[in-house]
């Protein structure tokens, strides 16, 4: 099951790539709203699995598929390649940061190149359902809702201006969390713990990794958030990002304007943001 953001409008995406609107195909049973389903997603679920049909659309409709999440948390040095890169030792808990909910931005949309020192970071999405506090590592996945891609952008310089680094103001310039294209139901995943991540830069592979580098599990994720705050429904967790980022380069690289970021999950999607 695939649920897409379409122009404010939940929808299906079908294997053929067509959208069925929810609300309707409900007959208002379900709101349009995306951000009122995750509440209700044992619902969107029974539901997917009798509907017929759809109607072609443009990837330029799809927004963020939770648009207006109440807390985005990134999780640092969360691949032991990356960690390697960087010279960090292997973090013994999640190093947890935020990105501020007016960076989420749409899976096509534009990056706007404000600094010179913007990065990349390629990740995998996870979007929450039920939520709540304490959540087990064994039924973590049930108070997950799905899987998606995004881009942890980042303003390096920003991020490390003060010390202790500060990385919330670094990670949330305009445009800095593209996500999507759509959640890919976390039931229907038969390999979620194990999904290919491939970003490229005008065509050329930055970053090619695979989830099962993580070092700490999604399950482990949602269960140490869990047990400090709340997790609420269409809550945002970036996972961490693989080797290959930018400012770890001999010399480092950046994203200037004109370049085309895309980034790749199998089994989840791609996005692709254009840097202007």
């Amino acid at each position: 099951m695939r649920v897409a953001n379409l122009q404010g409008r939940a929808a299906f995406i079908t294997p053929e790539n067509l959208a069925i609107d929810i609300e309707r195909a409900s007959s208002g049973a379900l709101p349009h709203d995306p951000m009122q389903l995750f509440e209700r997603w044992a619902q969107v679920r029974k539901l997917a699995a009798t509907v017929h049909g759809g109607v072609p659309f443009a990837a330029a409709d799809l927004d963020a598929p939770s648009p207006l999440p109440r807390q985005i948390f990134g999780i640092g040095l969360n691949y032991r390649e990356h960690a390697s890169e960087t010279g960090a030792p292997i973090p013994d808990t999640p190093l947890t940061f935020t990105k501020f909910a007016s960076a989420v931005n749409k899976p096509f949309g534009d990056i706007p190149i404000e600094v010179s020192t913007t990065d990349w970071e390629i990740e995998l999405v996870v979007v929450i359902g039920s939520g709540g506090r304490n959540i087990a590592e064994s039924a973590a996945w049930d108070a997950v809702a799905g899987l998606c891609v995004g881009q942890d952008i980042s303003d390096r310089v920003l991020q490390r201006a003060t010390q202790p680094p500060q990385f919330n103001l670094g990670k949330s310039r305009r445009g800095y969390a593209p996500f999507g294209p759509w959640l890919v139901d976390a039931t229907t995943v038969s390999n979620r713990d194990a999904l290919a991540l491939t970003c490229t830069l005008n065509g050329e592979v930055v970053q090619q990794s695979n989830s099962s580098d993580l070092i700490f599990s999604i399950p482990q994720l949602v269960a140490y958030l869990s047990s400090i705050v709340e997790l609420c429904p269409g809550d945002a967790i970036f996972t961490g990002t693989p080797s290959g980022v930018g400012g770890a380069r001999t010399p480092p690289r950046f994203l200037t304007s004109g370049d085309v970021l895309v980034s790749t999950i199998d089994g989840v999607g791609s996005i692709t943001n254009h840097c202007v």
